[in-house]
């Protein structure tokens, strides 16, 4: 019997990392979709003569539908569940990636980035709220981080595709080239859409909607007060720091900050996958750690990273020293997955009650995609305006801050009950 019953533990805990593998493939759309902007946005620029800040408007357009969906994207998972919540993000997915490789002009081309930007904003709410909810506590960090490990995979592909594909297409074909880079995502959506249909739906959830009261959604005012007041300050605080950091700065314009130290343009989307190559290694390497470490303790060590790669990168920029600031670049990128990157999603989901979880992930979610979308309307001009030491320097300051809020006030959340009232382990 104890070896039957031992087996049935372990089908159980396979078919759970399943799932939970099957839901973080939207973080590879995620990461996709915000990556693969950066082989294209310099050639939709010249394509219809944007000026910067139309540029900049333009691009942050799936931003800003990041931000919608990320504001509303409690109501469908709450709703609905999370289950049919995440087959709608395939269809949006591969709706988006099609219209915007299509796109006659500007104005379409937006309004498909848009779509994909509200899919992506859903998907931060939903996945990781559906990944704490059927993860034992013992691995909830280790398959929670699979979200952020397959958002750096779809990076890492997003950069190597655009490589290929611009190193691939000569002569007129050039011109086109872009569209190529955008549609080529409709394919990993496709195989994400059938995947999710296998999904089942989250125990917790569907126990919420069968317990009079703990199915009841609380609402937005709770947050203004305790017991969720604190909860809510630390997603606010956690996502406002994540953006602050300049990470999508990086992530998005990361050819051009490289064109910028003097790498040509072959060589700087070459640099660009070395980003991609390194931010998946140590996501996996954090993904490892998470469990065995805390949340905490893998904020402090980002940190640190964060402000000794940011000061460096701003330094080589000052002396003019080119040749240092793609290696600085791939440390301050390493110093993110194993912190922030890796911290983020896992750490939102688990610091709110089951029927606070969908709302309060919003609080985080939200600020987090509000910032990302300001950082892409204002890094155009930005970089137009001012050197660029002064950005990472700027960058630099926030991350100094971060340190002293992740070593005076973060809580750790590793092991905490994620199916009712959410204890935090104090500092």
């Amino acid at each position: 019997m104890g070896q039957t019953d031992e087996t049935s533990r372990q089908a159980s805990g396979s078919r759970i990392a399943l799932w939970s593998a099957t839901a973080a493939l939207a973080g590879l759309l995620f990461g996709f979709d915000v990556a693969v902007i950066s082989g294209a946005e310099k050639a939709i620029q010249a394509h219809w003569s944007l000026s910067p800040f139309a540029h900049g408007l333009v691009l942050s357009a799936a931003l800003w539908g990041t931000v919608i969906g990320a504001l509303g994207g409690s109501w469908p998972t709450d709703r609905f569940g999370r289950r049919p919540t995440l087959v709608g993000l395939g269809l949006a997915y591969v709706a988006a990636s099609l219209g915007s490789a299509l796109a006659v002009g500007p104005v379409d081309f937006a309004a498909f980035r848009l779509l994909g930007g509200l899919a992506i904003g859903v998907s931060s709410i939903a996945v990781p709220a559906y990944i704490s909810e059927i993860a034992p506590p013992a691995r909830r960090g280790q398959l929670g981080a699979l979200y952020q490990f397959n958002i750096v995979l779809g990076i890492l592909v997003a950069y190597f595709s655009n490589w290929l594909i611009g190193a691939s297409t000569t002569g007129t074909a050039a011109d086109a080239a872009w569209r190529w880079m955008l549609g080529i995502q409709a394919l990993p959506s496709a195989i994400y859409l059938l995947a999710s249909l296998g999904l089942p739906e989250s125990p917790v959830w569907l126990a919420g909607r069968g317990i009079i009261g703990k199915g009841a959604t609380v609402p937005w005012s709770a947050f203004l007060r305790p017991p969720l007041q604190r909860p809510a300050a630390l997603a606010f605080t956690i996502a406002l720091f994540n953006q602050l950091s300049g990470i999508n700065a990086v992530v998005y314009f990361a050819p051009r900050l490289f064109e910028e130290a003097g790498l040509g343009t072959a060589a700087a989307l070459l640099a660009s996958l070395g980003i991609g190559v390194v931010n998946l290694v140590a996501t996996g390497l954090a993904v490892l750690l998470i469990d065995k470490l805390g949340r905490r303790t893998l904020m402090l060590i980002g940190s640190v990273g964060y402000c000794v790669s940011l000061a460096a990168i701003a330094a080589a920029f000052a002396a003019d020293a080119g040749a240092l600031v793609a290696p600085l670049v791939f440390l301050f990128i390493a110093a993110h997955a194993v912190g922030q990157g890796a911290v983020i999603w896992v750490f939102i989901a688990e610091v709110f009650p089951a029927n606070a979880r969908a709302r309060g992930q919003t609080i985080g979610c939200g600020t987090h995609w509000l910032l990302a979308a300001l950082v892409s309307l204002l890094m155009p001009p930005a970089l137009a305006t001012f050197p660029p030491e002064a950005i990472f320097d700027f960058f630099f300051l926030m991350m100094l801050l971060q340190l002293f809020w992740v070593a005076r006030t973060m809580p750790e959340t590793r092991g905490v009950p994620v199916d009712g009232a959410m204890p935090l382990v104090g500092h």
